[in-house]
């Protein structure tokens, strides 16, 4: 049986961490969420909502694009006011949390995030998830309508974000919380708040305010599989990478004789190792050919993303460390930290093998996957070279074709399994 550890974890850090990597796909803007949850609990404010629902329209609203992984689709929400497709991240972010306990509470809200109120009194939902899911939607459209505003002439453009509100009252929106949205932004301070280095703070102070629910290690899995199944989902030439290098990872922690326990860390670094490649603009990761000085620049900048995102998790110190250094080489060369051999340790030269492992198994824009013979080829080039280590690679040696199935997702015990367990899983309103 797996252990159930307490790793000291909050939720609440869970939960802007989650914020924190979503957000980064909109590349040029980076707080739609944390405003989301702004906009939400100021509203909220003036319905009268309780302190501790005020705390979860705040969640609601960090959470509330967990289904948007590209680029592409991120402009298509900020760029059309009622996109066709948007349906679509809804259901997504919906399958992601709806068997996970700890925020189930969200799931239903998220589906329904961009669905007119007029429809969603026709639908099986309680008033208050009904209530919830219109509050994100109007806090959604209110920062999609503010966004090119906030930095330069936000109290000129708010009366114009109040005229387009008010179009849609009764038929978009709820009137109830139209009337909120003008009782709150009558005030200056409303607009303002939202600006990028304020909005931040206020994030900051809420993340501060302990859940007091510590999650299990079992959970921090659960949640790991939900962000890596995200940023698989980048690129077509991405898919299931993060899965497969965290199955790769803790395969090879195993026949090295670490403990279980540990395993299961690793496993997770690895399925969180690639976060700050939410950043990197999709036709990067999708250019079916050799990158450019600027473009290897910006894919360099990922492995430190992914630590800036996990470091502020307090209980995940470690994991953060392991999962941002798959770049670097024991000899030095690699990226962004260039580390000492012995700041890397035995968890962190696991992923780094891994990630080389599976990278070279699986097809790429410019590339088709390799032959085991010719990956073992490679890595064993790259310890020569001092990149990896020899005595991991020596055990991929001796567990080849083992490794190779892994890499190419034919583990039935593997983490590509359960995530498609919990998307294709049936769903009941």
């Amino acid at each position: 049986m797996e252990p159930n550890t307490t790793l000291n974890v909050d939720l609440r850090q869970m939960i802007l961490a989650i914020e924190t990597a979503v957000s980064l796909v909109g590349v040029d803007d980076t707080n739609h969420g944390k405003r989301v949850g702004y906009i939400a609990s100021q509203l909220g404010q003036k319905i009268g909502l309780s302190d501790s629902d005020l705390q979860y329209v705040f969640e609601l609203g960090m959470l509330h694009d967990c289904g948007v992984s590209t680029t592409q689709m991120h402009q298509n929400l900020v760029n059309h006011f009622n996109w066709k497709d948007a349906h679509i991240h809804c259901e997504i972010g919906y399958r992601l949390l709806k068997d996970f306990p700890p925020l189930q509470k969200f799931a239903l809200p998220i589906r329904y995030h961009h669905t007119p109120w007029q429809e969603l009194a026709a639908l099986n939902l309680s008033f208050y998830d009904a209530q919830m899911a219109n509050l994100i939607y109007l806090a959604d459209r209110i920062d999609v309508l503010g966004a090119a505003h906030y930095e330069s002439d936000i109290l000129l453009a708010c009366q114009d974000i109040h005229e387009e509100i008010n179009r849609y009252s009764g038929s978009y929106f709820d009137p109830v919380l139209v009337d909120a949205f003008h009782k709150a932004s009558d005030s200056e301070a409303f607009w303002i708040a939202l600006q990028n280095r304020h909005v931040t703070r206020y994030t900051w102070d809420m993340g501060r305010l302990a859940s007091n629910h510590m999650l299990s290690l079992n959970e921090i899995k659960h949640l790991s599989l939900i962000l890596a199944y995200i940023v698989d989902q980048k690129s077509q030439f991405t898919a299931q990478h993060s899965v497969r290098v965290a199955d790769v990872a803790r395969f090879l922690g195993e026949a090295y004789g670490l403990s279980a326990e540990q395993c299961i860390r690793i496993e997770i670094a690895g399925l969180l190792h690639d976060l700050g490649k939410l950043l990197t603009p999709d036709e990067i990761l999708e250019k079916p050919g050799p990158l450019d000085h600027i473009e290897r620049s910006i894919i360099n900048q990922h492995s430190y993303e992914t630590y800036e995102i996990l470091r502020h998790i307090q209980g995940m110190e470690e994991i953060a460390r392991w999962a941002a250094f798959h770049h670097e080489g024991l000899n030095g060369v690699g990226y962004p930290f260039h580390p000492q051999k012995q700041e890397l340790s035995i968890e962190a030269r696991i992923i780094a093998v891994a990630d080389v492992f599976q990278a070279l198994v699986q097809n790429r824009p410019y590339r088709e996957g390799m032959s085991l013979t010719d990956v073992l080829t490679i890595i064993d080039e790259m310890a020569n070279d001092g990149k990896l280590d020899k005595a991991l690679t020596g055990l991929v040696h001796q567990t080849a074709q083992q490794c190779y199935d892994i890499a190419q997702g034919s583990d039935p015990n593997g983490n590509q399994q359960h995530i498609r367990q919990f998307l294709e899983a049936p769903v009941v309103a």
